[in-house]
């Protein structure tokens, strides 16, 4: 068990509807000697790529992203989710589906801020039903610029994002991957992910998220 699992296990709280709450360390109170923990680790298994920008969306993953681009030494830019009177000149834009809020947003990023220049490493706390993560990998092709990877703090193994994700190639580390949970019993079910094999396949209706640049 690795040290985020067992931050889970100690402080997680299950809730019925396959809730994990992480509120009191990861994503609303957050432990920054945790997180930059986590950034070394992130650090650790993207060492060999060329990483020269990090990429997340608000408003859970900005304080992972930021703790973790210290270890990278590189700028962070965070996806917004709605249009704001300071935000002008071209946008790339996409749509994507929340799975904590069931609903669905557009998320925004100024194209000044990626370029066919950037190799870009994309981080968020959570992986449930990949949609968001889509979406900001549509984004990033769209500007010219290559995902280098993908770092997750935790995934919901039981969902279909981390098989979507994974099948389209990309390098997605997952620091905690949760296979279970039961509310009852406050039981969580880690995968071990060095036994961990890839045998995946994506229908066309697990690909929901589109796309677009905004002048």
């Amino acid at each position: 068990m690795n040290f985020l699992e067992e931050r889970i296990i100690k402080d997680g709280v299950v809730k019925e509807g396959n809730v994990l709450k992480v509120d009191s360390f990861l994503n609303h109170q957050m432990d920054i000697k945790l997180l930059d923990e986590m950034g070394a680790e992130f650090k650790r298994r993207f060492a060999k790529k060329p990483i020269n920008k990090i990429l997340t969306i608000e408003s859970s993953g900005i304080g992972i992203a930021c703790v973790a681009a210290q270890h990278f030494d590189v700028p962070v830019v965070f996806a917004k989710k709605s249009q704001s009177i300071n935000l002008d000149g071209d946008m790339y834009v996409a749509e994507v589906e929340s799975f904590t809020h069931k609903c669905r947003n557009h998320v925004i990023v100024a194209q000044r801020f990626l370029t066919p220049e950037d190799r870009v490493l994309i981080i968020d706390d959570f992986l449930a039903n990949g949609c968001a993560l889509q979406g900001l990998i549509q984004i990033v092709q769209s500007s010219g610029a290559i995902v280098e990877g993908i770092g997750i703090a935790i995934e919901k193994g039981f969902q279909s994002g981390g098989r979507i994700i994974r099948n389209l190639g990309f390098q997605l580390e997952s620091l905690a991957i949760v296979d279970g949970m039961d509310a009852a019993t406050g039981h969580i079910q880690f995968r071990d992910q060095s036994k961990m094999q890839e045998n995946v396949f994506v229908s066309e209706d697990e690909n929901i998220c589109r796309s677009s640049t905004l002048d």
